[in-house]
């Protein structure tokens, strides 16, 4: 590959795309948005406030902490907080420049204004619909398919925007189709650094400051301090435990901003530390961890876009793959060591649900960094898994596919199923 071949190019606005900074788990960070964008159009803070959201939607944001609201939770949370406080011009970092005082009104406005959620299927699996009132006046925004994608505006009867709305399809973005294994491994090899820096060591940044405040702090359930603690500080527990610890903060309500990978933070977090961790350790060149990360990166994108921004498969899952081929780069490995990595990655962690935004995220993480260690480790003495073993089958690429299938299709009741247990209780 050069840079005369069509998929060169592509693979950087792949990268410029996905790698963009959100505050917060994105998906409560995304209904801010549309909410924030909505009070622009009502003009005036709203007497009344009606959501509806996709089922995953809900799953997301029902359990995780908003940041910037004193550690509220849910919907409602991140709905208000995006009408009060919301600069909308800053999409995925919305509400990453509330005051205290703001903080303030957005408790009192959850106090004082009534705000109606409501599970809806309009048969898309990302779905937001903000309607504010004011009096007989009002406004609605929707977002679909993808976080910042907006598809609809409407004030007082007059539509302002109206696109039309197709399943998965992510309409104004650079075809993943274009994406292979093996056209990834050549991309990394022919890629001028140049090329790719900024938008990556934006990831560096950004990702290894909450990975360390994480550790520092005390956050959720402390997966990355348990690592440490129990499992001593060579270098694949620091792996798991750094990118571990950037969840624990960013679920638990840090305010530090992440580069996320395929729409979440979580999967960018777990792209990129364990990543930087071996780099750190390997004494590897600027050039060199920039390769690695357009490789892991890339990777976790190639499987994701295969199953869609949400599921009841997790994500994390996906990213650690990525990493784990990321490693295995850093050590030496050629491209046969990086696709059975992924391979072996994926026959063990496959079948960890999403159960929307949480704590637990954070051991979700350790487990899928782990597995990719593990399959570069199984794959470097000699031993992998074989078509046949389960969902395995012959090649990567077709390993792909059907983790995509099981992900994208196979899951489906499955993500309705915890849907239902999550909400059970009538309440979003």
């Amino acid at each position: 590959m050069d840079k005369s071949d069509i998929r060169y190019q592509a693979y950087i606005d792949i990268l410029k795309e996905e790698l963009i900074p959100a505050m917060g788990c994105t998906e409560p960070i995304a209904l801010a948005y549309a909410s924030a964008v909505a009070r622009e159009l009502l003009g005036v803070l709203p007497d009344r406030v009606e959501v509806e959201a996709s089922g995953s939607i809900i799953k997301n944001v029902k359990s995780v902490i908003v940041p910037n609201t004193g550690h509220l939770k849910g919907i409602a949370a991140a709905a208000a907080a995006g009408i009060v406080a919301g600069d909308a011009t800053r999409q995925l970092e919305v509400i990453s420049q509330v005051t205290p005082a703001q903080e303030k009104e957005i408790r009192e406005f959850l106090e004082t204004v009534p705000i109606v959620v409501e599970h809806v299927d309009n048969h898309v699996t990302f779905d937001i619909i903000v309607t504010l009132h004011y009096g007989g006046e009002w406004s609605k925004v929707r977002i679909a398919n993808y976080h910042t994608n907006i598809v609809y505006k409407e004030k007082c009867g007059k539509v302002l925007l109206d696109v039309p709305v197709e399943e998965e399809n992510e309409e104004g973005l650079t075809d993943r189709g274009l994406l292979d294994m093996e056209g990834i491994w050549d991309f990394i090899h022919a890629v001028d650094p140049l090329d790719i820096r900024e938008v990556l060591q934006r990831q560096i940044d950004f990702n290894l400051a909450i990975a360390r405040e994480g550790i520092e702090g005390d956050y959720g359930a402390n997966i990355g301090k348990v690592l440490l603690d129990s499992c001593g500080e060579d270098v694949q527990t620091r792996a798991k435990a750094m990118a571990a610890a950037g969840s624990d903060a960013r679920m638990n309500g840090c305010e530090l901003p992440v580069i996320i990978n395929s729409g979440s933070g979580n999967q960018g977090i777990t792209v990129s530390v364990p990543v930087l961790v071996y780099a750190k350790e390997l004494g590897c060149d600027e050039d060199t961890t920039l390769r690695a990360l357009a490789l892991s990166n890339l990777c976790a994108i190639h499987q994701k876009s295969m199953i869609g921004r949400l599921s009841a498969y997790c994500g994390a899952v996906n990213a650690g793959a990525g990493a784990g081929a990321g490693i295995a780069y850093l050590c030496g490995g050629g491209y046969k060591e990086v696709v059975h990595t992924v391979v072996n990655a994926l026959a063990v962690v496959s079948g960890i649900v999403c159960d929307g935004a949480k704590a637990s995220c954070a051991a979700k993480i350790a487990s899928a960094v782990d597995a990719g260690i593990l399959g570069y480790n199984m794959y470097k003495r000699g031993q992998q898994f074989y078509g046949g073993d389960g969902i395995v089958t012959k090649g990567v690429e077709a390993t792909i596919k059907n983790v995509g299938r099981l992900g994208k299709d196979g899951m489906q009741q499955t993500n309705e199923e915890i849907i239902r247990i999550m909400v059970g209780d009538g309440s979003c």
